[in-house]
């Protein structure tokens, strides 16, 4: 899940390289904290929060087919 969470991650920024994700596990949920250039944040965010909402989405899709519950924290 994580690469799948870089990959997302990287075609979405302007600055593919500052990007680090970092997994953090409590109880039974996996949360995926990624870390982006300042610029960047907007554009992981998306208008209204559309496209960290559309990417959430996935992430919990991905996470449920393998068994499991994810989080993502957007840092920048």
């Amino acid at each position: 899940m994580k690469e799948f969470v870089e990959y997302l991650a990287r075609h979405l920024v302007d600055n593919s390289e500052a990007v680090m994700v970092d997994l953090e596990e409590k109880d039974e949920v996996t949360i995926f904290k990624v870390r982006v250039d300042q610029a960047d944040v907007g554009k992981l965010i998306g208008k209204k929060g559309r496209t960290a909402s559309a990417f959430r989405v996935l992430l919990r899709a991905v996470a449920a087919k393998e068994g499991k519950k994810a989080v993502l924290d957007i840092i920048g």
